[in-house]
């Protein structure tokens, strides 16, 4: 049986274990916090106590945390993955996070004689527990045919976007064009309460044409209804177009909705939102 070590069980790594077990893998876990995990270890997880005891005797290491500096404790802490003597296992890491980090866990997998790819993913909490995710890869043709059918088991529209790294851009390229859609649905809603529409009319008119979108479908009956409850943390989403910021200054060029939507965000998050999911960015409509 293939052995995986995941590391990650918060929203959204709860729903891929349970797709990895579902589809025949034997699964050992680590969160930092345990709590989170027992529902998982109930359905036959095993559980380890640190993330070097979690990537220890297995075939693959999948990780999904918060953000790069959680990502640099799990792969090059003390009690890391690389801590240990893994050779010939294969890294999975599905945090959203720096592409150059990307690339310094390919290199330091390579010198271990293990491989590594970056898989970010898309389709939120929903995705993550139907097992459709949008997986997108960046590494070998080899490593990734290999892993495969353990990304099939979490996901359907998987694609090798190229060396790594690339995974990465391909999700900060998803989230840029996330951001202006979600802002754009947020700017749509509050054009019709202030225009004294019904807004769940207008919603259920509007979605089934051109206007019509993931974002609008996922976030305005729950901002109509008041449902700011996260399936993607606001500030889990700062951070990822943090990052694309980040990595478009390294470029000298300038994408300015991806800057003002980041300011708006940021100050949302500032307004004591950050643990909502993302529709909260209506409030910075609501309340600025």
């Amino acid at each position: 049986m293939t052995k995986i070590g995941f590391i990650g069980t918060g929203l959204m790594g709860q729903g891929m274990v349970r797709n990895l077990m579902q589809a025949g893998f034997e699964v050992q876990v680590w969160n930092r916090t345990k709590k989170k995990a027992e529902s998982l270890i109930q359905a036959g997880a095993i559980w380890k106590e640190n993330a070097l005891e979690c990537s220890r005797n297995v075939d693959f290491v999948i990780t999904i945390v918060g953000y790069p500096k959680d990502v640099e404790e799990v792969y090059f802490g003390e009690k890391g993955i690389f801590a240990g003597d893994k050779e010939g296992t294969t890294l999975i890491d599905m945090t959203t996070t720096s592409p150059k980090l990307a690339q310094k866990i390919a290199q330091a997998a390579a010198q271990k004689q293990m491989f590594a790819l970056d898989a970010p993913v898309s389709g939120g909490q929903a995705g993550a527990d139907n097992g459709t995710l949008a997986i997108m890869v960046g590494g070998q043709e080899e490593t990734f045919k290999k892993a495969l059918p353990v990304l099939e088991a979490i996901g359907e529209n998987i694609r090798l976007q190229g060396p790594a790294g690339f995974g990465q851009h391909t999700k900060m390229a998803n989230q840029i064009a996330l951001a202006g859609a979600l802002a754009g649905v947020c700017e749509s809603l509050t054009y019709a309460k202030k225009m004294g529409l019904d807004p769940q009319k207008t919603y259920e008119t509007i979605r089934s044409g051109a206007a019509g979108s993931a974002q609008m479908d996922a976030f305005m009956p729950k901002m109509i209804q008041g449902d700011f409850n996260a399936t993607f943390y606001m500030k889990h989403f700062i951070k990822d177009l943090g990052i694309a910021e980040d990595e478009i200054k390294s470029r000298d060029f300038k994408l300015e909705i991806l800057d003002q939507i980041l300011k708006q965000c940021c100050q949302v998050e500032a307004m004591g939102y950050g643990d909502e999911g993302t529709q909260s960015l209506l409030h910075w409509y609501e309340e600025k």
